[in-house]
């Protein structure tokens, strides 16, 4: 098998938090639907050999149409996902099988990575096997019980917000998914269920500009970013 690399983007969530008739990933951001900016990033990467597009099963039609039009040479698939985030990056990974060594997983609203944290990332996978973007937590954070009340503090210092891309080694990454469907287990991120193998997975950090657009107050921070730091990071 070659050094490739794959990319599986997962935009198969409806994003009921953005309180929109359409999908977060559809909304437009600068004149382009949101998935398209995050799919542009990966085809202008040089390392990324193929993209595999997780979407859901009504948008299939419409994502290969963006394909097309915006010239997305690297997504070779579009197919549809899970019930779970989980179950659509296995679909994902499924797709890529028997074509890449090295893997990574991307949410489809997170435009923003910066190139050269990307790169990072993947080479601290190729370092240790499994590597995430993070970033340290800004406030203090309590954890909280059923009824409202502070149970605990934790050192802010140990804390990290995680983010994507998640890079990992294709055969790490695949076991690890496969274990957790035969346990039924789900994790709220790829890391969580490599972690749950013994393998201790890497932190990279990155920088807060990633956002995940989730919310409606995050549309005018993506705003901002497009038009005072992704040309910085482009040119």
């Amino acid at each position: 098998m070659t050094d490739k690399l794959g990319v599986v983007v997962v935009a198969a969530g409806r994003g009921s938090r953005m309180r929109t008739q359409e999908s977060k990933q559809y909304l437009l951001l600068d004149g382009k639907p949101i998935l398209v900016h995050t799919l542009e990033l990966f085809d202008r990467l040089e390392a990324v050999s193929d993209v595999v597009l997780v979407t859901g099963a009504d948008d299939v039609e419409r994502c290969r149409g963006y394909i097309e039009t915006y010239g997305l040479t690297k997504v070779k698939r579009v197919i549809p996902g899970g019930k779970e985030r989980q179950d659509s990056v296995y679909q994902g990974l499924l797709a890529l099988e028997g074509t890449i060594r090295w893997v990574m997983v991307h949410d489809g609203v997170r435009p923003f990575a910066a190139r050269e944290h990307i790169a990072a990332c993947l080479d601290k996978a190729r370092e240790t096997e499994a590597a995430v973007l993070a970033v340290p937590v800004k406030d203090t954070i309590k954890i909280v019980d059923g009824e409202g009340l502070i149970q605990a503090t934790p050192d802010r210092r140990s804390l990290w917000a995680i983010q994507t891309p998640q890079a990992f080694r294709f055969s790490l990454l695949r076991e690890a998914h496969e274990r957790a469907r035969e346990e039924g287990f789900v994790g709220t991120d790829d890391a969580m269920l490599v972690e749950r193998l013994g393998v201790r997975v890497a932190v990279v950090e990155a920088d807060y500009y990633n956002i995940k657009i989730t919310t409606p107050e995050d549309l005018p921070w993506a705003e901002w970013i497009i038009r005072h730091v992704r040309g910085e990071r482009e040119s």
